[in-house]
């Protein structure tokens, strides 16, 4: 099991939130946080502290990201006309990796990340291999033939627990999916409340 593999069941309870909303997040069974010195009391945060905590959470949500990564979508976001927070989450929801776990292909971003890298996914017609690729309005992202019949997709594509948002067109009988707008955060649908204006002010300092 890798580092990160491992990172995705501790980050719920870190955050003290069930941030993908999934039955079985350890949340659910033990609210306080992970190691010998989870169940001490907290003490209240900063403001350093609240924006951090905003920012571990947004980026732990797609997939625990590098910082990076993470930081070159926030310098992005800033360059561009308007709400630095919103022009962020219109970023991180294009990413390929988000999309096809947004079109329920698979059951988690971090599944989603796999599926992409080992070339299942084509984007208009073209076999993409990058995660952290960037779809435009219009994109048509389509499970490859062959992958269209394993377990993973077929059970991803059953789940009830979500649905897929009004941004994306999707055809579950031929497992495509396209863009239609760049969405807002109050489009996406976290499972938990996600503050990208915190994440900017955390950048910002």
């Amino acid at each position: 099991m890798t580092k990160r593999h491992e990172a995705k069941y501790k980050l719920d309870r870190r955050m003290g939130q069930n941030i993908w909303g999934r039955p079985k997040s350890p949340v659910n069974k033990r609210e306080y946080g992970p190691g010998q010195h989870g169940q001490r009391r907290k003490s209240k945060l900063s403001d350093f502290g609240v924006q951090l905590k905003a920012k571990q959470k947004l980026r732990g949500y797609y997939g625990n990201i590098s910082e990076r990564q993470f930081r070159g979508i926030y310098d992005e976001a800033i360059r561009m006309k308007g709400d630095s927070g919103a022009h962020m989450i219109g970023l991180l929801e294009r990413r390929l990796d988000a999309m096809i776990f947004r079109a329920k292909f698979v059951p988690t971003v971090f599944a989603a990340r796999q599926f992409v890298n080992h070339g299942h996914i084509k984007v208009n017609g073209k076999r993409v291999n990058i995660s952290s690729y960037r779809c435009k309005v219009g994109d048509v992202i389509e499970v490859k033939e062959a992958s269209k019949q394993m377990n993973l997709v077929l059970e991803a594509v059953a789940l009830t627990e979500r649905e897929v948002p009004d941004y994306i067109e999707v055809d579950h009988g031929k497992l495509t999916a396209k863009l239609t707008r760049i969405p807002v955060l109050t489009d996406v649908p976290y499972a938990v409340q996600m503050e990208p204006h915190l994440v900017v002010e955390y950048y910002s300092r």
